[in-house]
C-alpha cells in the first residue's frame, strides 16, 4: 500500500484544535501525519497555507502550546509524526531545547525547508541523533542527480520530492512529470520517496504513487480546516477518498 502523509497547519480552525484533528487523520487511515508549525513569512507556501498560518498565528498558536497539544496525546500515537517549519522560530526556541521537546511530545522527524544542507551537516544533524529525530530535505524538478544523492544521504525517514517548481497548492502541479518521477525512481536512494505539491485526488495519488512510496497531501485538507463549518465529517471523508 502506498502511504499517505497528511498536513495541517497546527493551531486552525481555533487554537485548541490540534489533538483532535491529529487523532481524526490517524484513525481515517492516514498513515503518516505531518504539522506546520506558523510563521509569519512562509515562503515556500501558497495562498491557502498562507492564510492558514495567518489565523494560526492570530488564534495564539506558539512552539510551546504546540508541544503541550502534542504531550496531551503522546500516547495515542500510532503513526509517524512530523513538524514542518522554518528555521527561525525554531533558532529562537533554541535548536537543541526544541529537538528535546520533539523527543517527548512523540515527534519522529523534522522537515525544516530553508535550513540549508551545509549547515544541517555542521551544526545541528548530531543534535537531531542525539534525540533520535529524522530529518528530510525537499528535491525539485531542478535537482541534479548528484544534488538528489547528497540530499538523500543527508535525509533520514524518507527523501520528499516536490512535484513541481512552484508553491503549495499550485493549481497547476505537473503530477504526471514522468521524466522526473523516472529520474527519481531509477536512482539507488536509501529513503523512501513521498511526492507532494498539488495532490488533491485519489486519481493524483495514484499518478504521483506509480513511482513513489507515497504522497503528501497539505493544501486540498487545509482548505477543508478553514472552509467548512462541518469540516470534522469533510476531513474524515476526503482522507478515506484518498484511501478506498
Amino acid at each position: 500500500m502506498k502511504k499517505l502523509n497528511i498536513y495541517f497547519t497546527a493551531g486552525i480552525p481555533q487554537l485548541e484544535d490540534t489533538a483532535e484533528i491529529i487523532q481524526l487523520i490517524q484513525d481515517s487511515g492516514a498513515d503518516m501525519i505531518e504539522i506546520g508549525m506558523p510563521y509569519s513569512d512562509p515562503v515556500a507556501d501558497g495562498p491557502v497555507i498562507q492564510k492558514a498560518h495567518e489565523r494560526a498565528l492570530k488564534n495564539g498558536m506558539t512552539i510551546e502550546k504546540l508541544f503541550s497539544q502534542l504531550k496531551s496525546i503522546k500516547n495515542e500515537l500510532k503513526i509517524p509524526l512530523i513538524l514542518m517549519g522554518y528555521i527561525n522560530p525554531v533558532l529562537s526556541f533554541g535548536f537543541e531545547k526544541f529537538c528535546k521537546e520533539c523527543s517527548e511530545s512523540g515527534v519522529s522527524g523534522l522537515i525544516i525547508p530553508d535550513l540549508p544542507p551545509i549547515e544541517f551537516e555542521k551544526n545541528y544533524q548530531k543534535i537531531l541523533q542525539k534525540y533520535h529525530l529524522n530529518f528530510t530535505f525537499l528535491i525539485t524538478p531542478e535537482t541534479s542527480n548528484e544534488r538528489i544523492l547528497y540530499l538523500d544521504s543527508l535525509s533520514s525517514g524518507f527523501l520528499y520530492a516536490v512535484s513541481s517548481s512552484s508553491t503549495t497548492g499550485n493549481q497547476n502541479a505537473d503530477l504526471k512529470n514522468e521524466d522526473y518521477f523516472s529520474k527519481i525512481s531509477s536512482l539507488a536512494l536509501k529513503n523512501p520517496v513521498m511526492i507532494g505539491f498539488g495532490i488533491k485526488t485519489k486519481q493524483d495519488f495514484e499518478n504521483v504513487t506509480e513511482k513513489a512510496a507515497g504522497g503528501i497531501i497539505g493544501t486540498a485538507f487545509v482548505d477543508i480546516l478553514l472552509s467548512h463549518r462541518n469540516w470534522k465529517n469533510e476531513a474524515i471523508d476526503f482522507i478515506h477518498s484518498i484511501k478506498a
